[in-house]
């Protein structure tokens, strides 16, 4: 069940910051305009049989309500600076892994598209930059179906942004985005519904449904990390010591490492939230594995330190 101060507050902003809440974008959107037409590299990282390039969506902007909902006005503020942000508000990156096992070139999650802030949408460009054309991705793992994440499944004109790409969701996502009144169960969630209903819909005849523990490839492990979403799930890799994409399992480098116990604004379930994040930053704590997180710093590689009661992220470059 939903905490009843996510009804009460979050809600209402949530759907303004995240949906419509480009207002703060607009008053920069020529400089955005230029500082994002030039394509930006991906960074490249080997593990064990895997190669692994990430690539940047671009960014968007999030409200101090939605990122620290839990924090007093100091610790906002605070953790506002330490994101580089301003007014309550941080631009918070987005990073794409696209990983090469063999023949299969497997991408793990799609960006925004064209259905989301103006500041982000921009992998199928960075794709086509880096050499890589969309229509050779032979896989699409989404981790949930929030628009920033599934936005980039269709394109502006409709057709598939990756058309000879199989696609792979868990089947609890897929219930509950598509089954009955998902927005009767989590009211806070009523404007994401469309969407998640247009880009699930779209790749519905090509779509494998995954639970717990399925592979997407040899060495690609999913793990149920439900809370954010019903059924959103995080990547486990084979090899070296280890490597989980986390997705929005785990969401800040501040708020979600220094206190593990607060709630995130677009968390459906946020008390099954916060316990899933500590439980996958616990485990990578301890068994010192290396996490690509979905909204770090770029390029998003990192490691969980201990730190008193709490965690530390700790960047790789």
């Amino acid at each position: 069940m939903l905490h009843p101060a996510y009804h009460r507050e979050p809600s209402p902003i949530a759907r303004r910051a995240f949906l419509a809440g480009t207002a703060a974008l607009t008053v920069a959107a020529g400089a955005l305009d230029i500082g994002l037409s030039v394509a930006a590299p991906p960074r490249r990282f080997g593990h064990g049989d895997f190669q692994i390039d990430v690539f940047s969506d671009g960014f968007i902007t999030l409200s101090d309500a939605i990122i620290t909902p839990d924090a007093g006005p100091s610790e906002r503020a605070d953790i506002i600076r330490r994101l580089g942000g301003r007014a309550g508000m941080a631009d918070i990156p987005v990073n794409i892994p696209l990983i090469r096992a063999g023949q299969a070139l497997i991408l793990v999650d799609t960006g925004s598209g064209d259905k989301f802030q103006p500041s982000a949408g921009r992998l199928r460009d960075n794709l086509r930059a880096a050499g890589v054309d969309p229509a050779a991705i032979t896989h699409v793992v989404l981790t949930h179906a929030h628009p920033d994440h599934s936005g980039g499944v269709v394109l502006p004109g409709g057709g598939l942004c990756f058309p000879n790409a199989s696609y792979h969701v868990s089947a609890a996502e897929w219930d509950f985005w598509m089954g009955p009144d998902p927005d009767a169960r989590y009211p806070g969630l009523r404007d994401f519904v469309p969407g998640a209903k247009r880009d699930l819909g779209a790749v519905a005849d090509r779509l494998v449904r995954l639970k717990d523990g399925d592979e997407v490839v040899m060495g690609l492990r999913v793990l149920a990390t439900p809370g954010h979403t019903p059924g959103h799930i995080s990547l486990e890799l084979a090899g070296d010591d280890g490597l989980l994409i986390t997705g929005d399992a785990i969401t800040n480098v501040v708020a979600s490492f220094e206190h593990p116990g607060w709630r995130f604004g677009f968390d459906t379930d946020q008390d099954q939230g916060v316990a899933t994040r500590r439980r996958l930053i616990d485990r990578a704590a301890t068994e010192k594995l290396r996490m690509l997180g979905y909204h770090w710093t770029a390029p998003g590689f990192a490691i969980a330190e201990r730190h008193g009661s709490a965690y530390r992220h700790v960047a790789l470059a």
